[in-house]
């Protein structure tokens, strides 16, 4: 029987695997919280690859409560290392909270061996990892054909672009999905990136994930922006703040815009007076926002 509330370290060289309390996270800012969360939930890590940004972290229910959903958690930063997974750990306890399970997810991003394609060979491997895995680690509680993911500012961009995998054409970074989301969440997106990189949103992010101006790697936007890949047939809710000043507004409503005329079901929730980071704060009433979109996108 798997202990309740610890974290599953796999074996590396030998050693033994062992289940580790979620306590031991240095985020210390977080741990009451998750000392709170925890008690009743296993989090285990995955691995779906062997560079160390190559992981996600699955938490559970109790095992005797059941699972209405599964949210995939995309933390942003500009795609940058500064930041990881440490920043979807409270939105993950408080979604498994609900009722959820959680996938939180990991991987290489610019300056640590991200960038195009890694970036995108990441998410997607972590995404399917749920199909076999995934599905193992959880005793086969998953809900496969009730996956939403919940993505914050470039971590937005790479759960639309999760959502559109099927649309990407054969042999792309991505292509041939072994897990379809059933919706998005967008807090807060970079989900024009032909619009970002002309606006200098991140102060050069989007040329360092792609690798150099859209003029110079068309192809690369083409496949890479959220905009630019509608329709996804996907439904994708976003929420943005109108104080954000790091990814403008303007991001979440070009995108929207493009994705009605395309036929796509999108729509946008504005919060006034709300800055960038409220959507990933779980006491906030932005974040109850999105945890709400991503009940309704369960339907």
């Amino acid at each position: 029987m798997h202990p309740r509330g610890r974290r599953w370290v796999p074996s590396s060289g030998g050693a033994a695997s062992r289940w580790m309390s979620p306590h031991t996270h240095r985020d210390a800012a977080t741990q009451p919280r998750r000392r709170r969360a925890c008690h009743d939930r296993l989090v285990r890590r995955l691995d779906y690859g062997t560079d160390p940004s190559q992981f996600g972290e699955l938490t559970l229910p109790a095992a005797d409560a059941p699972v209405r959903g599964l949210a995939v958690v995309v933390h942003g930063g500009f795609w940058r290392q500064a930041h990881g997974l440490e920043l979807g750990r409270p939105l993950a306890a408080d979604l498994v909270a609900a009722g959820w399970a959680a996938w939180n997810l990991e991987y290489r991003r610019v300056g640590a061996g991200g960038g195009w394609p890694a970036t995108f060979d990441d998410v997607a491997a972590g995404l399917d990892l749920l199909a076999e895995a995934g599905q193992q680690a959880a005793g086969g509680r998953l809900p496969l054909d009730r996956v939403v993911a919940v993505g914050h500012s470039a971590g937005g961009q790479l759960a639309v672009w999760l959502a559109a995998r099927p649309t990407l054409p054969a042999g792309a970074p991505g292509a041939a999905p072994r897990v379809r989301l059933r919706g998005v969440v967008s807090q807060a997106g970079v989900l024009d990136l032909l619009d970002a990189s002309a606006h200098g949103v991140g102060r050069g992010a989007v040329e360092d994930l792609l690798g150099a101006r859209p003029d110079l790697v068309p192809d690369r936007y083409r496949l890479a922006s959220p905009a630019a890949r509608v329709p996804i047939g996907v439904p994708v809710t976003c929420v943005h703040g109108t104080a954000d000043a790091n990814v403008p507004i303007r991001q979440s409503e070009r995108f929207v815009a493009a994705a009605a005329a395309a036929g796509d079901v999108a729509e946008l929730h504005t919060l006034p007076g709300v800055d960038h980071f409220a959507v990933i704060d779980p006491t906030s009433p932005a974040w109850r926002t999105c945890r709400d979109a991503a009940e309704r996108l369960l339907g």
